[in-house]
């Protein structure tokens, strides 16, 4: 079964190379917390300074990336704190 379409709420076409930018309708955000916490994740290689550090995702507007994500660090960690949660009211 094929994905659906997501809804375009807006889009820019760079009429130098062609290339979109889309800004697309999302119906929550799937958080990864540590503890019950947010973090940050961050990558680097441990001898060389070369390209330097890398900031990773924690939060993700598909649900499958974040627990992915989760079950990725427990096992990583040996441990079972990480954990997903899911962001759907916004009050502004």
């Amino acid at each position: 079964m094929s994905r659906p379409q997501p809804t375009v709420l807006l889009e820019y076409i760079n009429k130098n190379n062609y290339k979109a930018e889309q800004v697309l309708a999302a119906d929550a955000i799937w958080v990864v917390l540590y503890n019950s916490k947010p973090f940050s994740l961050k990558s680097l290689h441990s001898i060389l300074n070369n390209p330097g550090p890398k900031y990773k995702k924690t939060s993700f507007t598909n649900p499958g990336h974040a627990y992915s994500l989760a079950k990725k660090l427990n096992a990583l960690h040996q441990t079972d704190k990480f954990t997903v949660i899911k962001i759907d009211r916004f009050d502004v």
